[in-house]
């Protein structure tokens, strides 16, 4: 399976960010509720990062209550990679 890389997926979340009128900051470690970055918004990075990859990503609910940090949201996301 191919991996994105950390920048790949910190442009898709400002992506999707960008179609709410909302900018990603430079700052790995702004808060996801200070910049409004949601629940469904990760729901949404995360079919996108499925789609590239061509792949399911297997992530379960507990992991995503310690997300809260952009870096948290990168790191996620470059774990769920490498446990495939």
């Amino acid at each position: 399976m191919s991996t994105l890389s950390r920048d790949q997926v910190r442009t898709m979340m400002g992506e999707v960010l960008a179609a709410q009128g909302k900018e990603l900051p430079a700052d790995d470690g702004a808060r996801l509720d200070t910049i409004g970055f949601r629940s469904l918004d990760f729901s949404e990075l995360a079919l996108q990062v499925e789609d590239e990859l061509d792949a399911e990503l297997n992530f379960d609910a507990p992991g995503l209550r310690s997300i809260e940090t952009v870096g948290d949201v990168l790191d996620f996301i470059d774990e769920l990679q490498k446990a495939e």
